[in-house]
C-alpha cells in the first residue's frame, strides 16, 4: 500500500515500483538499486565497485556488522563476501524510491536464498547524483527481520 502522498510531498519525488516508473529519474534510480543486488548476486567485485562513490563519506551496514565507513572498508567487506563459497540469490520486494534533488533513496525488502536457508532483510539504499550525471551508491544499510511467524507475532501485539 503505498503512502498519502502528504507523507512525503515535503521530500520530493516519491513512487512505489509496482506502478510502473513514470519518472525518467526515478527509473534510473531504481535501475542502479537493481544492478547492486545483480552485482551482489553474481558476486562481481568490479560491477559493485562502479555502482559506489569512492569516498570517506560512503558507509555500509551488512546486516549484524557495524558500519563501515569510506570506501576503502566497504570494498574490502564486498572482496571477502566474494570470496565466500556461499551463492546467495535474491529476491527484491517492496521497493519504494524517494528522490530529492541530486539525493534518492529505496527502501526494499531483500528475500534471501541460499542452500539450506532463506532469509529476510528489510534493506535502504542511498544513492547521489555524480557530476557526470549518473547514481551511485553513498549508503546501504541492511537489517534482519526477525518475526518468525504470524503467531508470534500476534503474541506480541496482545501482550
Amino acid at each position: 500500500m503505498a503512502p498519502d502522498s502528504s507523507d512525503f510531498s515535503a521530500a520530493g519525488d516519491d513512487q512505489w515500483s509496482g506502478d510502473e516508473a513514470r519518472d525518467p529519474i526515478d527509473a534510473a534510480v531504481l535501475e542502479v538499486n537493481r544492478a547492486f543486488y545483480d552485482a551482489f548476486e553474481t558476486s562481481d567485485f568490479n560491477a559493485m565497485s562502479d555502482l559506489w562513490v569512492h569516498e570517506d563519506h560512503a558507509v555500509c551496514v551488512h546486516p549484524g556488522w557495524t558500519a563501515l565507513r569510506g570506501w576503502a572498508s566497504i570494498a574490502s567487506s564486498w572482496a571477502a563476501m566474494f570470496d565466500g563459497p556461499q551463492h546467495i540469490q535474491f529476491i527484491v520486494t517492496d521497493e519504494h524510491v524517494s528522490v530529492n534533488g541530486d539525493v534518492a533513496w529505496v527502501s526494499c525488502d531483500e528475500n534471501l536464498l541460499t542452500i539450506g536457508a532463506s532469509a529476510t532483510v528489510n534493506a535502504l539504499n542511498v544513492f547521489e547524483r555524480a557530476q557526470d550525471g549518473q547514481w551511485r551508491m553513498v549508503a546501504h544499510h541492511g537489517a534482519p527481520v526477525m518475526i518468525s511467524s504470524d503467531e508470534e507475532f500476534d503474541d506480541d501485539l496482545d501482550n
